[in-house]
């Protein structure tokens, strides 16, 4: 690990999402699933579906790897796709009865997760990570980081 002189933003942000990526898989393969099935059976509307095209811009995926993480969970029986009734040419993806289950346990991880960060961190700080958080993502989708001025 780098010493704490030489950490960087983006060098925090990678090897924390590592962690967390690396310990939902771990979670994940409990339940013989991924953290990528779970993050995307969290993602579609558990009542009234979700549009396939809006999926990709929820998860912030691109749509070749959805289309992968989608024709899986079809296959197993997490979802099935039906045509959307406001769009003919669209289609909903729906969970299934054991798919809203596993979403029940992607969920409860999810909250864990949360409660113990929660346990560990004040309100203050966490309030202090979501600004930077917002600001850095501000910063990025408004390209305000690569640009004439900063180079």
């Amino acid at each position: 690990m780098q010493n704490k002189k030489e950490r960087t933003i983006d060098y925090m942000l990678r090897t924390t999402w590592l962690a967390v990526n690396k310990m939902y898989n771990e979670e994940a393969a409990k339940f013989d699933t991924t953290m990528a099935t779970g993050f995307t059976l969290l993602s579609i509307d558990k009542e009234n579906g979700t549009p396939s095209t809006s999926l990709g811009p929820i998860m912030g995926m691109e749509a070749t790897s959805l289309s992968r993480i989608l024709k899986r969970m079809e296959e197993l029986g997490l979802i099935e796709r039906k045509p959307n009734p406001n769009d003919g040419r669209g289609v909903l993806i729906y969970l299934t009865e054991f798919g809203k289950e596993k979403r029940k346990d992607a969920k409860e991880r999810v909250l864990v997760f949360n409660e113990t960060v929660r346990a560990h961190v004040s309100e203050e700080k966490l309030k202090h990570f979501y600004e930077v958080s917002d600001t850095i993502n501000e910063l990025i989708s408004n390209k305000k980081i690569y640009t004439k001025e900063t180079i």
